[in-house]
């Protein structure tokens, strides 16, 4: 089953959240905060995969105005299942679930960015390489002003 995660109910995913996506490191308050946030505004949309009462996936949406496009767009900044639930149509019901939010909120445009291993994931169900496109990175030192 897939869930939207209510705004007031991000905090009770932390730790599956940091489980997923943080190797456990613990996530800081005002980040939870201002995920929460997001979520309440609709800028983010969480969806959660349980079986049998646990959390055993999660997608993370945003959505954003596109200016060449001249419409909104989704990307799927996360989406992780549990090793032990993999291969059993759970990160399938998650795209789907993306797929449904998207087109009710009239999007028609969904990307993500991917690794390797994950890729033939993303092609079985109908995602493709866009060509002549290249993700480029540049992490930034954020100091802190005291």
């Amino acid at each position: 089953m897939v869930s939207t995660v209510a705004p007031e109910d991000v905090r009770s995913l932390r730790g599956f959240l940091e489980e997923a996506w943080r190797d456990g490191e613990s996530l800081p308050e005002d980040f939870l905060g201002r995920l929460r946030g997001a979520v309440e505004s609709g800028e983010l949309e969480i969806l959660a995969a349980s079986m049998e009462g646990r959390t055993v996936g999660s997608a993370v949406i945003s959505y954003r105005p596109n200016v060449s496009a001249a419409a909104d767009f989704a990307s799927i900044e996360e989406l992780y299942v549990r090793p032990e639930a993999r291969r059993r149509g759970v990160g399938r019901m998650l795209l789907e679930a993306v797929e449904e939010r998207c087109v009710d909120r009239g999007v028609s445009y969904v990307e993500v960015q991917t690794d390797d291993e994950a890729q033939a994931f993303y092609e079985a169900v109908g995602y493709e390489a866009e060509p002549g496109v290249r993700v480029m990175a540049r992490s930034l030192l954020i100091t802190s002003e005291e």
